[in-house]
């Protein structure tokens, strides 16, 4: 059983898609909160393994409710849920620790889907998130297949393209921490990556 936390501060949005997506024998809906403060403190209180986050929301807003949950639990998986696609929304949650990005319009059944793949690590972008996020990407490493990686770091940009933090790959590949962190700079270095979420793209592009 996923137990989810729902994040929205519109009402009849809200208890909608709750109940429907309680519907779905294998999604238990642990909490409703209305804006982003209450959905750090539920949060801390059900300790929810994937979180449906809306962006805009009163007192505290999505992007740093999420950068706040993910400091704290960064087990948790976030997936922004939102009528809003605007780039700065979706680069800003995505670096700050969310794991997908889709709009309100998405159909439930595959709302459903995502938050199954989230739980598992899997990052969820919708069609046209997706093609904001790529065109990011510099065009030659969209192209390249066979970057000048040692098989550690290649190891290291597997998991994390599968959503994993620098704590589970660790653990995973028998290293410290800081080796890890050490592996992700050389990678972003070599590859001439921004940051952590290009890294995870591209390898899911390339390596799943």
């Amino acid at each position: 059983m996923i137990r989810v936390l729902l994040a929205d501060d519109r009402t009849s949005f809200r208890t909608g898609l709750a109940a429907i997506l309680a519907i779905e024998p294998d999604l238990e809906i642990v909490g409703l909160a209305t804006q982003g403060q209450e959905a750090i403190s539920l949060a801390t209180a059900l300790q929810p393994q994937v979180i449906l986050m809306d962006v805009r929301m009163p007192d505290c807003d999505g992007v740093q409710a999420t950068r706040e949950i993910h400091d704290r639990y960064p087990w948790m998986r976030i997936l922004m849920l939102t009528t809003f696609d605007d780039d700065e929304y979706i680069f800003q949650s995505l670096q700050v620790g969310a794991l997908g990005y889709l709009l309100k319009r998405t159909p439930t059944s595959e709302i459903a889907a995502a938050i199954r793949a989230v739980s598992q690590g899997y990052s969820q972008l919708g069609p046209t998130i997706a093609l904001k996020v790529f065109s990011r990407l510099q065009p030659p490493l969209v192209d390249a297949t066979r970057p000048a990686l040692s098989k550690r770091e290649l190891e290291v940009l597997r998991l994390i393209g599968m959503g994993k933090n620098n704590q589970e790959i660790a653990g995973e590949l028998y290293l410290s921490e800081g080796t890890v962190k050490n592996h992700l700079t050389q990678i972003l270095s070599k590859m001439s990556l921004r940051d952590r979420t290009q890294a995870a793209l591209w390898a899911q592009k390339h390596l799943s």
